[in-house]
């Protein structure tokens, strides 16, 4: 029988060879990976915001204070690493956090639009969700233009103010002396305000350490972190235009 079939010329069957398949992609593919990685990338930025703004109080203390500190943080890692070498690295750092963050909250989204059988009958249930959570996607959206504005006022000189470089005192000052620009500064600390407090309460249940018993330390520690940059970001613009900083 088998060299019958032989004979006819049907060939036995062979198996196709699996691809094997990288765990990490698989991971995040998923709304669990997808969640835990705007999670992990969102700690990453926290820690940045917080770190910028501590470092922005030094405009309190005056131009060489601050143009001191603008100097310090390229020379950071010298002799070691390069001029502006640790710089780049924590830049680096960033670019790909923020690029996960987006990809992954606009990826999301969709993953959510799609699994939805039916859109929502009637009104939505608000008292569930809270006004940070319902605007966090437009919040984040334009938080992410203010991002590259600000990039481009204060760190390209295309904002179109007077700039000087290696001299970020003089540039903050000439940029925020601007009625107009100082009120987009203020609006967009505000809108990244509601964006910290919803992500710093999400971000403990996205990595599964959530617990009845800790969300209210949760809801505390996440209303003062974004209340303490709120106001030390929009304490910058309100101090050069009332003068407190020339």
């Amino acid at each position: 029988m088998l060299s019958g079939t032989r004979a006819r010329g049907v060939q036995p069957l062979r198996q196709r060879r699996v691809r094997p398949r990288i765990w990490i992609l698989d991971f995040y593919g998923s709304a669990v990976g997808k969640k835990a990685v705007m999670a992990v990338t969102g700690i990453v930025l926290l820690g940045f915001v917080l770190v910028h703004m501590l470092g922005n109080l030094h405009l309190y203390q005056g131009a060489e204070k601050m143009n001191w500190y603008g100097e310090y943080l390229r020379e950071i890692g010298e002799p070691v690493l390069p001029r502006t070498g640790l710089l780049w690295i924590v830049r680096s750092l960033l670019i790909v956090s923020f690029a996960l963050h987006i990809h992954a909250a606009a990826t999301l989204t969709l993953m959510n639009r799609q699994s939805r059988q039916t859109k929502y009958q009637g009104g939505r249930d608000y008292l569930a969700a809270n006004y940070a959570a319902r605007t966090m996607r437009w919040s984040g959206v334009i938080v992410g233009l203010f991002v590259l504005y600000h990039l481009m006022d204060l760190t390209w000189g295309m904002g179109g103010a007077d700039f000087t470089k290696g001299q970020p005192y003089e540039n903050v000052v000439a940029s925020l002396s601007r009625a107009p620009v100082a009120g987009v500064y203020i609006v967009a600390n505000l809108l990244l305000g509601m964006h910290i407090y919803h992500g710093a309460w999400s971000l403990f249940q996205s990595l599964g350490w959530s617990h009845p018993r800790f969300n209210h330390w949760r809801r505390w520690f996440a209303m003062a972190f974004a209340a303490v940059i709120v106001i030390g970001n929009v304490s910058f613009p309100i101090a050069v235009l009332t003068g407190i900083v020339e």
